[in-house]
């Protein structure tokens, strides 16, 4: 079992850093514009859908390194829609746009599963209840 820990401390209004492990450094946020928060800091909204961002992208690289699958790179964007439902404000949906390219030799098909694969596995998506949805797409590298 692992645990994590992260302290929020206020800063001002509706804003403050998050402080890890004494190696990482710290983290302004604030609540978003639309909240009364600050704009161009980072927000709990923008944590929760980087988290699934890079979730995704290192249990792909896991799951290509563990089957010996090789990819030239890997873009993830993570959408989270933010909803007024009946219990209050929650993310209702992800979507996860994933571009893998890969060399002109590579097996798409097998690319395609291990990126469907990596959604499946990822611990954070697992996590939640918003629904996820992944739109892969896989390019190819051009010979430089």
């Amino acid at each position: 079992m692992s645990t994590y820990t992260v302290t929020a401390i206020r800063t001002g209004s509706r804003t403050g850093e998050a402080v890890g492990a004494p190696d990482l450094p710290p983290l302004a946020f604030s609540a978003p514009p639309e909240f009364k928060g600050r704009s161009g800091i980072w927000t709990p909204e923008h944590f929760f859908t980087a988290s699934i961002a890079a979730c995704f992208q290192t249990t792909f690289e896991a799951i290509a390194e563990f089957s010996k699958f090789s990819f030239q790179g890997l873009r993830t964007e993570a959408e989270g829609t933010l909803e007024k439902t009946d219990t209050g404000y929650r993310f209702t949906r992800v979507r996860i746009r994933a571009r893998l390219t890969l060399a002109p030799d590579a097996d798409r098909e097998r690319g395609l599963r291990l990126l469907e694969k990596a959604e499946k596995a990822c611990l954070i998506s697992k996590s939640i209840s918003s629904e996820i949805t992944l739109e892969p797409e896989i390019v190819v590298a051009t010979a430089a």
